[in-house]
């Protein structure tokens, strides 16, 4: 079987707000983004038409309502023309103003049309690119959350799919409407007077080139601009969760200034942004007035030499505001667009990370899905070996086994590797080298999906999510009813607690579990867990938080589900698993000994040492 890469992580940084160091002291540091990072090249406008794509029929009626709206508006320097002739004495003065009048409201009412649908559509987009990204973070490997600031992330599918909206609401359909009363003006103005038009042309080319050669910079400044928006929302997001110990570290106000200096970062980059976009302002300004004095110069000349009639005159100058006017949307049109892709490039960085796959590659699924027995399943480590980074095993050479229906726990030093062992049943991470057997077939033959649902897994930090307790305790049992619930919760001694609240299994959590306390929220994790009626229970330091009371009431009920399940248990405190069927004792990544607790005392160092400090020997 091949070997399994080895989890590459980047060399030492911040940690992330909220993000635990991998079990067995990894050491797992986070890489965090810099301004003088090497640049990732903004997105291609392919990318960004990939979004519009799903949107296209409304998108048609939009440029329908575009050039429909450019066509009334095209036609109304030539009834102008009209109505001044008529004042001569040629045509129908009524009649002209008639056709104005109408073609004035019906452009207003294809406008109008035309702005509904597309901050519509621009929403719809938003809101596809958020699902799309929402659906990728939730299914990230979780190698990828030990490696990225949450906040950053966060940042992703907020700020950065609003900038994508910018492209649309800032003017890149209207730039297409834009384009036809752009040639259309071009080519009414060929018929009035060439001469005119080719002075016309020379300023307007001048201001475009400018234009193009600076949106480029505006699109590589969003980048940076946008990466250290994700730096700021990584900051408040350390700052909040956090709050309770930097307060009582006494470190408000340094933390006050790191938040602040990652806001000074995102204004730095704001300003010049700013700065670049400030200089496109005169540019369009310069090529209207000097467009417009041009031609009024050069156009009087003309009017008093007989060449040019005064109504052909003001019917040039109409159709020259008329040609500059979508040069401004043109202008502007680029400048949104490029900000919006160098935004859109930080979406598709992450969009562009591989999910982690239910199945794996056939020729990983070497056995069927072994069938689920009663009394719980087997696990088989055989020579596992593993390592966040390339130069540090966390596991070397493990191989013990955890017979069905048995209780087995896995002791040892801060530092041994113990909770990455559940990580690898769980198949957060997959072994560097060896094997994970669940009654015999290769966890690595087996989708995620049908492991997990085998097992009922209590984290270290025994995490409580925002909601309602019910929606905690049914969060992998959704079909459990009230009489399930209040049974997992009196097996963990939180019932009484939970009918405290007014609305009881309805009472409403904030972030974190918050309303509840260390232990309290421990023992809603492990009633989690146990809901499931998962014949795997994997349970990390599940006594932690807890008072002795409360420890070994849950130990009790622990051992009562035990003989329909397989346990395995990773403990710092012997006093939970000195009744183990075995205890596996982890020293620096290796297996030192497998026992009972009487059998260990007698026979390992190690171990007594540690029963020794905690009174157990």
């Amino acid at each position: 079987m091949a070997e399994t890469p080895v989890v590459e992580l980047p060399p030492a940084g911040a940690r992330g707000a909220g993000a635990r160091e991998p079990s067995g002291g990894s050491g797992v540091l986070e890489a965090e983004a810099r301004p003088d990072t090497p640049e990732i090249p903004a997105a291609p406008l392919r990318s960004l038409i990939g979004y519009l794509a799903e949107h296209r029929r409304v998108l048609v009626v939009i440029v329908v309502m575009s050039l429909a709206g450019a066509g009334l508006t095209l036609l109304q320097p030539l009834l102008i023309q009209r109505i001044i002739s008529s004042v001569g004495g040629s045509g129908s003065l009524s009649t002209a103003a008639s056709w104005l009048v109408a073609a004035v409201l019906g452009a207003a009412v294809a406008g109008a049309i035309q702005q509904f649908l597309l901050e519509r559509t621009a929403e719809g987009v938003v809101l596809s690119a958020r699902r799309r990204l929402v659906s990728h973070l939730l299914r990230l490997p979780i190698a990828v959350y030990d490696t990225r600031r949450a906040g950053d992330l966060v940042s992703r599918v907020g700020s950065d799919t609003t900038m994508v909206r910018t492209a649309l609401t800032g003017g890149l359909v209207d730039a297409l409407g834009g384009g036809v009363v752009f040639l259309g003006s071009l080519v009414a103005m060929v018929f009035i007077d060439p001469v005119l038009l080719g002075i016309t042309l020379a300023v307007v080319a001048v201001a475009a080139a400018s234009v193009i050669v600076v949106s480029g910079r505006i699109q590589r400044l969003t980048r940076s601009a946008q990466d250290a928006v994700g730096r700021l929302a990584s900051g408040v997001e350390r700052g909040v969760s956090g709050v309770r110990t930097i307060r009582a570290a006494g470190a408000t106000e340094r933390e006050i200034d790191r938040v602040g200096a990652e806001a000074t970062s995102a204004y730095d980059f704001g300003v010049r942004v700013a700065r670049i976009g400030a200089l496109l302002w005169p540019i369009s300004g310069l090529a209207v007035q000097g467009s417009f004095l041009a031609v009024l110069g050069l156009g009087g000349y003309r009017v008093a030499a007989g060449v040019l009639s005064v109504a052909d005159l003001v019917q040039f100058v109409l159709y020259l505001f008329m040609m500059l006017m979508p040069l401004g949307q043109f202008f502007g049109a680029v400048t949104t667009v490029r900000a919006a892709l160098g935004a859109l490039a930080r979406i598709d960085e992450i969009l562009a990370v591989p999910a982690e796959q239910d199945h794996e590659p056939a020729d990983r699924r070497s056995a069927p899905p072994a069938a689920v027995r009663s009394g719980g399943v087997e696990i088989t480590f055989t020579g596992v070996d593993f390592r966040y980074q390339a130069d540090r095993s966390v596991l070397r050479e493990v191989s013990f086994t955890v017979p069905r229906g048995s209780t087995t726990a896995v002791v040892g030093p801060s530092g041994a590797g113990k909770s990455t062992l559940l990580a690898l049943v769980e198949r957060f991470y997959d072994p560097t080298a060896g094997s994970i057997r669940m009654d015999g077939v290769d966890l690595r033959a087996l989708p995620r999906s049908v492991v997990r649902s085998r097992i009922g897994y209590v984290e270290q930090d025994a995490p409580v999510l925002a909601g309602t307790i019910r929606d905690n305790l049914v969060l992998a049992a959704p079909a459990a009813d009230d009489v399930r619930c209040r049974e997992v919760l009196a097996a963990v001694d939180l019932l009484a607690r939970v009918e405290e609240y007014p609305d009881g299994l309805d009472a409403v959590l904030g972030d974190d579990g918050a309303g509840l306390s260390g232990g309290e929220r421990q023992r809603l994790a492990i009633a989690r867990a146990l809901i499931t009626e998962a014949p795997l229970l994997l349970l990390d330091e599940p006594t932690a938080s807890l008072d002795s009371r409360t420890e070994q009431a849950l130990t009790a009920a622990i051992a009562s589900v035990a003989s329909r399940r397989t346990v395995l248990i990773v403990a710092h405190r012997l006093a939970t698993v000195i009744h183990a069927d075995r205890i596996v004792v982890l020293d620096r990544g290796r297996v030192a000994a497998i026992g009972t607790h009487t059998e260990l005392l007698d026979s390992n160092d190690l171990y007594r040492q540690l029963a020794q400090h905690q009174l157990l020997a």
